[in-house]
């Protein structure tokens, strides 16, 4: 530190750390005051000029602090499905006769990075847990079948497990079926849309248990539309098995919280025992893209934001690009006039004898398109509006009255009303749904 000796005043000789304690009266000559306010000059000058650039550090330093908080965000902990949360439900099955209700999306994360799993049977067997049966629904347990077509019993060629169809003649467990089962695991990868027939495979499985006094574990997965609570609500006359509840056709639940609703809402007349096993680091907000895809025609996340939309046109006489590698994700007619887009169906996984087989289609291309967060209802408008054979344009069977969940979409779309004109009739309902819906969620 600094110090300048001073004259001595008589009093006492003063040391000083910085110039400002200087006694200038005790000072006999003006040279030494001169010399002094220079030196002190240059002091202050040297000073300051030495902490500008520190200080110029300090401040570039928390700048770059600042932005970089900005623009650098923690990285988010993975979605975990219930699957994975092996610790919560093992316990329920020890020294129990477990029957699994599952298909190729019942699967385990070994390494969310790497998108690495196993299937929750294997998961099972490994930890000793006796896995007596598995329950497969529409596609089959390996998902490879056509919507529709009848899947036979059989065994699981890897494990010898019996596996009992629940689709056809055969959609609810038998109580023999269930004789030898002391508690039910249900592990499917919905989507979130009413006609897709996992929620309907759901509903019969919670009544069997229920009536044969079983309890049963839904291991919750997210649902891709989880955000999203649009279209008609189904009305009770058309209900069938893609459309068994009086919800919209895109509900916003997972399928544990639809569980819980059909319990509540007593759509079975006894509720089942239930345990939901929830996911982790899972919202509302959140994007969850399908590890694997949940039957043979919704292969991309994109035919799945798709599917709501496009589904409909299954009731008519246009082609949903099944019988080729863009199902759900194109549409097409040989009689649609734009011609700058074509493809031709042909027999193919999951669709055998696809609509309009060997025929060259003309239509729209969805692969590239972002689909709207919504039911939207423009491409079977546009369509209806272009096709000569209007008289032809819906299928006899008025299987578009199921999709649909009414008969009045049907004849909206006919007598030319807009989507806005259409979507006003159902939104009374879907305001009263959504309260119910408050009731049942989870996250």
């Amino acid at each position: 530190m600094l110090k300048i000796d001073t004259f001595t005043t008589g009093r006492e000789t003063r040391f000083s750390s910085f110039p400002p304690l200087i006694n200038f009266r005790a000072m006999k000559y003006d040279v030494f005051k001169e010399l002094y306010l220079g030196m002190q000059k240059y002091i202050i000058v040297s000073c300051i000029v030495g902490i500008l650039p520190l200080f110029a550090q300090a401040c570039q330093s928390t700048k770059n602090m600042t932005l970089n908080s900005a623009f650098t965000t923690p990285a988010q902990p993975p979605i975990s499905p219930g699957a994975n949360q092996t610790l919560e439900y093992l316990p329920q099955l020890r020294g129990k006769r477990v029957a699994l209700v599952g298909n190729q999306t019942s699967i385990i994360f070994q390494d969310f990075a790497q998108n690495k799993f196993i299937h929750l049977v294997d998961s099972l067997l490994s930890l000793k847990v006796n896995l007596v049966k598995v329950f497969s629904p529409e596609h089959g347990f390996r998902g490879n079948a056509d919507a529709g077509e009848l899947v036979s019993n059989g065994k699981d060629l890897k494990t010898g497990l019996p596996i009992v169809s629940l689709y056809g003649n055969n959609k609810k467990p038998k109580a023999e079926q269930l004789a030898d089962v002391d508690i039910v695991l249900f592990d499917l990868q919905d989507v979130g849309v009413r006609f897709y027939t996992y929620i309907s495979t759901l509903h019969y499985v919670m009544e069997a248990c229920a009536e044969s006094k079983i309890p049963i574990i839904v291991l919750d997965r997210p649902n891709p539309n989880i955000d999203i609570i649009d279209g008609p609500v189904l009305e009770m006359e058309h209900k069938s098995f893609i459309g068994m509840h009086p919800v919209p056709v895109l509900y916003g639940l997972t399928i544990g919280e639809y569980a819980q609703m059909i319990n509540g809402e007593k759509w079975i007349t006894t509720a089942t025992q239930l345990t939901v096993i929830p996911i982790i680091n899972y919202s509302r907000t959140s994007r969850y893209s399908l590890p694997v895809p949940p039957s043979p025609n919704l292969r991309t996340d994109n035919a799945i934001a798709w599917y709501a939309s496009l589904c409909f046109f299954e009731g008519t006489v246009i082609s949903v690009g099944r019988g080729t590698d863009k199902p759900f994700e194109q549409i097409g007619h040989p009689d649609y006039p734009n011609k700058n887009y074509s493809f031709t169906p042909k027999p193919s996984l999951g669709s055998k004898d696809p609509l309009h087989n060997g025929e060259l289609c003309f239509g729209i291309n969805y692969a590239d398109s972002i689909a709207p967060r919504k039911l939207s209802l423009e491409p079977i408008l546009r369509f209806y509006q272009v096709i000569s054979s209007k008289q032809g344009f819906f299928l006899k069977n008025n299987f578009i009255y199921l999709l649909a969940g009414n008969s009045l979409l049907k004849s909206q779309i006919i007598s030319g009303k807009t989507e806005y004109e259409i979507r006003e009739t159902w939104q009374k309902k879907i305001d009263i749904f959504k309260s119910t819906r408050a009731l049942y969620m989870l996250y």
